[in-house]
């Protein structure tokens, strides 16, 4: 071979070499990448680990008959899988020796948990037919670092391996340009709410209804739907024959009891001066008596229908029969039944003025709660329709439980200057309950919903984890976290919906 060819051939395999290096290294970093988000992919691949007499050693993840993963060292095998249908989360572990299934029996298994945040669980197990169960439920997520120890025939086995679930991996600097806030959980004082269903009503005591108190017809209608009227202003006017005659009486008895004073005054003067007998000095008193009971009665009778002293004097052409219906109170006319020359009884119902100033918020509360609703509790009263809000004091509660409804009533007075709360209008009722101290909460939008959980994400290191949780009480603000969150545990406070998106873009599944 001359010395050209040397050459050539040396450079094709320096650089087949190389290209060869690069392909290599290519694989390893894509066999090396991790995801940023990971998902609940219990099954899923990951690193195993194996640890016998030879030495801890890799390999790769497989699958066994029952979906979980299963190790191999030699002629001895197990496969381990979370099992939760019809039952809570369990491991449960099949051991297999050449291949054929070992009793559970010839088994001894322990294993341990390490989840971030937390102290390392140890699990033992407990034999059945054909395979071992976990003497406790194995929580979610199922997102840890597991260790497996067996003993079988004399011989020690062990394996280790990994698997994340709802674990997102993001930087302090990543997380506050996202706009979320880590915080630590912590006691906080809690109002308990009591939510009930309500409606406006009309304040029954400001609230008038207009009768005649006098037949008669209607000459003049001086008020409609709608209208506000001040107390005293004339609503309507009517003729009423009943008017006149007792404003006819009324003169009548004006006219004798000013002729009995007279009479009464001058024989009281002649009986003074002996002129006159004792006897006709008393006959006149006592017929001045009797003329000033029968004016008094007919003056009490106009009166008690609202007429003043001027116009029972008032005898012009119409003033006998004419009868004017005033307002009893400032307010709005809310309803109104009579016409020009309708005939009206004296008790018809003709009008009804509504002082809408306040009005009355009532709820309806049932056995179960009538207990914690008390005089004076602050109520907050919405309106979601209007998208209004008000702030009151219970002012009454019913004593009686309705035969029908078999719920009670209470009821909150509402300032309403802009009449924007109308009668009828139906309202949500929040009652503040005992403010207690909770040892755990957290601000409710630090909440979320993943799968059939309510979760919150602990922060541990570089990373978000989920934790669900079991909820308490809530003020509207914070909620009460009764189990899923220890105190002390750092956690996402705002933005937490940003970590949930990033989970669902992780597209994750739930497979044991």
């Amino acid at each position: 071979m001359n010395k050209e060819s040397m050459m050539k051939n040396r450079t094709f395999w320096v650089t087949a070499g190389i290209l060869a290096a690069g392909v290599v290294l290519g694989g390893l970093i894509l066999l090396g990448a991790k995801p940023a988000v990971t998902g609940d992919a219990h099954g899923g691949k990951a690193p195993a680990h194996a640890e016998g007499e030879k030495g801890l050693g890799a390999e790769e993840t497989v699958k066994g008959s029952h979906g979980g993963r299963l190790f191999s060292q030699g002629d001895f095998a197990v496969e381990i899988a979370i099992f939760e249908q019809g039952v809570p989360p369990e491991f449960r572990v099949y051991a297999l020796e050449k291949g054929k299934p070992v009793a559970s029996g010839e088994l001894s298994l322990q294993l341990q948990l390490e989840r971030l945040g937390a102290q390392p669980e140890t699990i033992g197990f407990k034999p059945e037919k054909e395979f071992l169960r976990s003497d406790r439920t194995i929580l979610e997520p199922h997102s840890f670092k597991v260790t497996l120890a067996a003993n079988h025939k004399g011989q020690a086995y062990r394996w280790t391996y990994e698997q994340e679930e709802g674990r997102v991996r993001m930087d302090d600097a990543a997380a506050k340009n996202a706009g979320i806030e880590v915080q630590t959980a912590g006691p906080m004082k809690i109002s308990s709410k009591l939510e009930l269903s309500g409606e406006i009503q009309f304040n029954q005591d400001r609230l008038a209804h207009v009768v005649p108190r006098l037949a008669g017809v209607v000459v003049r209608s001086a008020k409609n739907l709608g209208d506000q009227v001040k107390k005293g202003d004339v609503l309507a006017v009517l003729e009423s024959q009943s008017l006149a005659d007792l404003k006819s009486e009324f003169l009548a008895t004006s006219k004798r009891l000013e002729l009995a004073r007279t009479t009464f005054e001058r024989e009281k003067r002649l009986w003074e001066d002996k002129i006159s007998a004792q006897q006709d000095y008393l006959a006149a008193r006592q017929a001045l008596s009797e003329a000033e009971i029968a004016h008094n009665s007919v003056s009490q009778k106009l009166l008690a229908l609202g007429l003043s002293r001027d116009a029972m004097m008032r005898v012009g052409t119409d003033g006998l029969t004419r009868y004017e219906i005033h307002a009893p109170l400032d307010g709005m006319v809310i309803e109104k039944h009579l016409a020009l020359g309708e005939a009206v009884k004296e008790d018809a119902s003709i009008f009804t003025i509504a002082d809408l100033s306040t009005v009355w918020a009532e709820m309806t509360v049932y056995p179960k709660d009538i207990n914690t609703v008390k005089l004076g509790q602050k109520v907050v009263v919405r309106a979601a329709a209007l998208n209004a809000v008000a702030t009151g004091r219970v002012a009454y509660v019913g004593s009686l439980v309705g035969e029908q409804t078999r719920s009670a009533k209470a009821r909150v007075t509402l300032p309403n200057p802009d009449h924007n709360w109308r009668p009828g209008l139906f309202v949500t009722m929040e009652l503040d309950q005992n403010e207690r101290e909770v040892p755990v909460a957290v601000p409710v939008g630090a909440v979320q919903s993943v799968r059939d959980w309510k979760v919150v994400f602990g922060r541990y290191g570089e990373f978000f984890e989920l934790r669900p949780l079991e909820l308490g009480v809530s003020d509207g603000k914070w909620i009460e976290v009764v189990k899923g969150l220890p105190a002390g545990t750092r956690y996402a406070a705002t933005g937490s919906f940003i970590l949930k998106a990033d989970l669902g873009k992780a597209g994750a599944s739930h497979d044991h």
